[in-house]
């Protein structure tokens, strides 16, 4: 299973979001820091679920960062969030 697909499966299992999309974005970083051939390397996260409801952006991220934690420790060198309630804030 690769990078994205472990990751989609964490965030469902916790958050069971709404709506979840994750972009590969690692080309863009090419010559970079962190960049490695095959990619998996950056990645943007847009979720939106109603364990948010309630939740500052900070502790959204905290969240994520959270249950993501393995990842962030190994082969993810950027993650960008974008991650809102059920109401889409």
């Amino acid at each position: 299973m690769g990078v994205a697909e472990t990751m989609r499966a964490k965030l469902e299992a916790e958050f069971a979001p709404l709506s979840l999309e994750i972009l590969d974005e690692s080309e863009r970083h090419r010559g970079h820091a962190g960049w490695r051939e095959g990619g998996q390397t950056h990645f943007r996260i847009r979720m939106r679920a109603a364990r948010f409801d309630g939740m500052s952006r900070l502790e959204r991220q905290r969240a994520v960062y959270r249950v993501l934690a393995e990842e962030l420790a190994g082969p993810v060198h950027a993650l960008a969030l974008e991650l809102s309630g059920s109401g889409g804030r």
